[in-house]
């Protein structure tokens, strides 16, 4: 595998940011590692990070690079300071750059397969929260979403007495966030399946993260609505002993090459 730490500069943003990337490499010698990179242009995973971190740290507290070296499969890691990746009403346009810019940039960097079979979202946290409204505002980019102990019940997270409040209001402006395209349960009610293939969507939590009540409405209001959602409740808290045990989960799980999902 080749790791990249890419420096660049997004017109959206209007300032320079970084993405860190892992690219199958093929090799012989290579020892205590097996690559699997195929010819062409491999599939991708977009792993976004959680509320404290950056574009580094998958790369730094787990084994993504061991992980998928047997995958041949990319992993791009783009930085978003705490944006919850939206379009901030007092910041930056972070949505605009994950959703528009990010890809474009990818695809003119590296040699990445763009079709919607080879190309799949997850996140831990804040990065949870990203991957499924990613995934279920532009369906028609991905096959398949995870979320890791995500900050799936964001809309309708109380902000008075909240030490978070002046952040929040900050990205999302004081008007309430339900019913708006920030709003998972929102995305769930008005999602078109006339007009698009719902992702395959994966979400897990351990029950000792503060958390996990809101992951476990979030899986009732989609198993409401007849949403095809693999869950998995089990023993962990929110932090990275639990993110690197179940990203091998999700890496096990991903349609890569027409593999068939797990149930």
């Amino acid at each position: 595998m080749a790791h990249f730490r890419c420096d660049f500069f997004s017109d959206v943003l209007g300032l320079s940011s970084s993405m860190s990337v892992i690219l199958p490499q093929h090799t012989s010698t290579q020892v205590g590692m097996q690559d699997n990179a195929a010819d062409g242009a491999p599939p991708v995973l977009y792993l976004l990070h959680g509320f404290s971190d950056d574009d580094t740290a998958w790369v730094r507290r787990t084994s993504i690079q061991r992980y998928v070296s047997s995958l041949g499969l990319a992993v791009v890691m783009p930085q978003v300071h705490r944006s919850f990746y939206a379009d901030e009403v007092y910041g930056n346009k972070y949505w605009t750059f994950l959703s528009e810019e990010l890809p474009a940039l990818v695809s003119g960097f590296f040699n990445v397969s763009t079709r919607r079979e080879d190309t799949f979202v997850a996140g831990n946290s804040m990065g949870g929260y990203g991957a499924f409204k990613w995934a279920l505002r532009q369906p028609d980019r991905f096959a398949a979403a995870a979320s890791i102990s995500g900050s799936l019940g964001m809309a309708t997270r109380e902000r008075i007495g909240n030490p978070k409040r002046e952040l929040f209001d900050r990205i999302f402006g004081e008007s309430p966030i339900e019913g708006t395209d920030n709003d998972l349960i929102h995305l769930l009610d008005t999602f078109d399946h006339t007009a698009h293939q719902m992702p395959q969507l994966n979400m897990s939590c351990g029950t000792g993260d503060n958390l996990i009540q809101e992951n476990e409405k979030f899986l009732a209001s989609a198993r409401e609505k007849g949403v095809n959602l693999r869950a998995s409740f089990g023993p962990g808290e929110h932090g990275w002993d639990y993110w690197d045990l179940q990203i091998k989960d999700v890496l096990d799980w991903l349609p890569l090459s027409g593999r068939p999902v797990t149930k």
